[in-house]
């Protein structure tokens, strides 16, 4: 980078617009702060690719759940909590 390269300069593309000189530190952050500014106004108004989809979510099926056999009460067993005579009581 270099402070003696013009700030702006011709473009190369044969038209007689000016562009920015990424040579000179100064042209560099101005290049920086336009594609900044352009990013957070696109976010701001949702535009470009920060744009709202218009199509509706699809519906997804519901999920599944798996219970282990383990974990399911056993339906051969009487119901209903029994006291243990193992178990000593206050």
């Amino acid at each position: 980078m270099d402070w003696n390269e013009p700030v702006f300069k011709r473009s190369k593309w044969g038209t007689s617009r000016y562009v920015y000189n990424a040579e000179n530190p100064l042209g560099m952050a101005l290049i920086v702060l336009s594609v900044t500014v352009t990013v957070l106004v696109m976010m701001q108004t949702r535009s470009g690719p920060f744009a709202l989809d218009d199509r509706p979510a699809p519906d997804l099926p519901a999920p599944s759940v798996y219970v282990p056999d383990a974990y399911l009460p056993d339906m051969d067993a009487p119901g209903g909590p029994t006291a243990s005579l193992d178990v000593p009581t206050p």
